[in-house]
């Protein structure tokens, strides 16, 4: 009988694969039970948590997470299936075929390779749009549905889905061919050229998101003028943070949850702060009133999708600013800084193998493509499976580094004498969110890009910060 030792190295390449991915998986799957145990076993508020969560919101937040697990746990066994499924069937050259098929009924034959690229894209991302909706509107429509957090209906949810995967093509196709034209003329050295063409997208697609990609699918408004404003802008003068502008996302319509951030480059700095965060803006404190007169009828769920809530989402304006703190503590010690240099070093790194791996025909071969090598499907092999291994190592090695810069930021905000505000705040959105306070050692440690909330509230030392 055959040893898998004495198979062509391109077989040896196809099951490595395999096998590193469902081992992952099962790693995965692995943590995720060990978690569900503590779900499952903690059924009432630990002591040391007595003051800072009531026994109804911990029940709540179990029976969320254990039902996110469990969903998690289902559609990952799913997509593992048919991602080996696909491997195994043949899918790539098939549908690499069928764009071929595609591009000649324009007359645009195999020499065409970047139009054929940009096809196979098209039916790619498609497929997997459609294969991954069903799990979308479960997610959407019962999960988050049942516990609370789901705005939308399901006009708006599917317009929204829609809306996305134009937005995506539009940006997808024209990065693409021109990424793919640079390898085909690069030379020797276009693993240079196209790290640099990535590094300039990236840069420009954060500067344009918040104001031309983003307002597509939420209404941003600029924060109106009164007390919360001028502590923002002073207190972003006192780090000398140059903030231009403050905006609220109506974040609302899609979901309760809440969320804040600062984007842009230089001396053009723009603050966005979910509705939902403050608890003067939240519609959802408002018994399903409109925020600001009559909602769009194009853009916003119904009023009917509206829950009155018996205690007030979102935090205080001392709260609000001490979560602002928190994030331009990241900008003034240079977390946003070093991500991106981490970033772009991986990425220079990646094309630099690409570059020494992309003439090696059995790594074609291995995934079904006998006579050609095209570029896109090099970038797919090289990327997505045979990095899967470093990518795994590098994942987790960013989530140490967050979860560093996270106490780090939080320790800035104590020291702009936030601390107090700043643990009201953490205990009153993990609260809103649902948040478990109780976590599996060593799936947090694998999975939490953030600490723990005990994790955090100790490192604050208490209420009673000055």
């Amino acid at each position: 009988m055959e040893s898998i030792l004495d198979l062509p190295i391109e077989n040896k390449i196809f099951y490595a694969v395999l096998v590193f991915s469902w081992t992952v998986y099962l790693w995965e799957a692995y943590l995720a039970y060990r978690q569900r145990r503590i779900y499952r076993s903690t059924m009432h508020v630990p002591q040391e948590l007595g003051k800072i969560m009531d026994t109804d919101t911990f029940e709540k937040s179990r029976l969320y997470q254990l039902d996110k697990s469990n969903f998690s746990f289902w559609s990952g066994l799913y997509s593992e299936t048919e991602g080996t499924l696909i491997l195994l069937l043949g899918g790539i050259p098939f549908l690499w075929k069928v764009a071929g098929t595609v591009t000649a009924r324009f007359g645009l034959g195999p020499d065409y390779e970047i139009f054929q690229s940009l096809s196979f894209l098209m039916l790619a991302t498609l497929f997997s749009a459609f294969t991954g909706l069903p799990w979308s509107i479960y997610n959407t429509f019962v999960i988050e549905e049942k516990h609370g957090f789901n705005q939308q209906t399901l006009g708006f949810f599917l317009k929204d889905a829609g809306k996305k995967f134009i937005v995506t093509q539009c940006i997808l196709l024209p990065v693409t061919s021109l990424l793919l034209y640079i390898i085909k003329i690069g030379g020797d050295f276009f693993f240079i050229y196209a790290w640099l063409f990535t590094l300039g997208v990236s840069l420009v697609l954060v500067t344009i998101y918040a104001d031309y990609i983003a307002p597509l699918f939420d209404k941003f408004t600029p924060l109106p003028e009164g007390e919360l404003k001028e502590e923002i802008e002073s207190m972003s003068k006192s780090i000398n943070f140059p903030l231009t502008k403050v905006y609220v996302v109506e974040g609302s319509k899609r979901s309760s949850h809440s969320n804040a951030y600062f984007y842009g480059f230089f001396k053009n700095k723009r603050i966005v702060l979910f509705d939902t965060l403050m608890e003067d803006y939240s519609p959802l404190n408002k018994d399903g009133e409109p925020e600001n007169g009559p909602a769009e009828e194009t853009d916003t769920p119904t009023e009917a999708k509206a829950k009155p809530k018996n205690k007030k989402q979102g935090c205080n304006n001392p709260e609000v600013l001490a979560v602002l703190g928190h994030e331009l503590g990241h900008w003034k010690l240079g977390h946003t800084v070093k991500n991106i240099v981490i970033s772009q070093m991986n990425s220079f790194l990646c094309f630099f193998l690409f570059a020494v791996l992309i003439g090696r025909k059995e790594l074609f071969i291995a995934f079904g493509f006998y006579d050609s090598q095209p570029t896109l499907i090099g970038l797919m092999i090289i990327f997505q499976f045979i990095f899967s291994p470093y990518n795994e190592v590098l994942s987790f090695c960013l989530t140490v580094l967050s979860r560093r810069f996270e106490f780090q930021a939080d320790a800035f905000a104590r020291g702009m004498g936030r601390a107090s505000e700043l643990y009201s705040a953490l205990i009153k959105l993990n609260k809103d969110n649902l948040g478990f306070p109780v976590a599996d050692w060593l799936f947090s440690m694998w999975h939490y890009s953030h600490p723990p909330l005990l994790e955090r509230l100790r490192a604050l030392g208490g209420t009673k910060q000055d």
